[in-house]
């Protein structure tokens, strides 16, 4: 009986030693990958632009909205009821229009969000497949993004792939 114990842990541990040699590991960085495809470059600064395009309007928009609080702070006592409460629909009207154009260009299903699809999202397919590749030719079992959640205490040169994807997609 005290013996089966330690046979068992011993058994245990040889088992998941083998299980975790039979399994072939390899990762990837795919912001490595990806900031080297010209084409994903392009599309970030058309992204950028795009943004930048829609941050402006929507600024020049609550610009607006504080120049005329400022106003009517400044001229409420001069105004009748009716006017004040002109003037505040105006206002609310003019915050509401530049959150709902807030949300129409980065709300998530926004258009940033939309053209980030239609032109990051092609690319991304083309890694993934480029990857898909490159593990079946070198028979990983798993493959790890780098650049993703997993943090990465060591990894070996020897099982970095990214420059094969790079060259599986004729970017060097």
């Amino acid at each position: 009986m005290n013996l089966k114990l330690p046979l068992f842990i011993l058994g245990l541990v040889f088992g998941l030693n083998t299980i975790v040699q039979a399994q072939r590991i390899g990762y990837v960085d795919t912001d490595y990958i990806l900031t080297r495809v010209p084409e994903y470059a392009q599309a970030q600064r058309q992204l950028d632009n795009l943004s930048k395009e829609w941050e402006d309007e929507i600024s020049a928009l609550l610009q607006e909205v504080d120049a005329l609080t400022q106003s009517f702070n400044a001229e409420r006592v001069l105004l009748t009821e009716e006017m004040q409460n002109e003037r505040q629909d105006e206002i609310k009207k003019k915050s509401k229009q530049a959150k709902e154009l807030q949300r129409k260009y980065f709300g998530p299903d926004g258009e940033l969000f939309k053209k980030r699809q239609e032109l990051v999202k092609p690319l991304q397919d083309q890694v993934f497949t480029a990857v898909q590749e490159v593990a079946q030719k070198r028979k990983l079992d798993i493959v790890l993004d780098k650049a993703g959640a997993i943090t990465f205490l060591y990894g070996s040169d020897k099982i970095d792939y990214s420059d094969e994807v790079l060259e599986r997609l004729g970017i060097r």
